[in-house]
């Protein structure tokens, strides 16, 4: 064992790195984000809408 900060076993990996890393995080993040923000984009849009007299 040796107390080398260079040793890759210790080596944390960054958070990005390990996303990035991840297809099936990816292709889940690449479909909820735009659904959720869809979803929030089209709430707003109803609220705006006038009451009918």
């Amino acid at each position: 064992m040796s107390d080398d900060p260079q040793d890759p076993a210790k080596e944390r990996i960054p958070f990005m790195q390990r996303v990035l890393d991840n297809p099936f995080l990816q292709l889940f993040l690449g479909v909820v984000v735009p659904t959720v923000l869809y979803i929030l984009w089209g709430v707003m849009e109803l609220t705006q809408i006038p009451v009918a007299p």
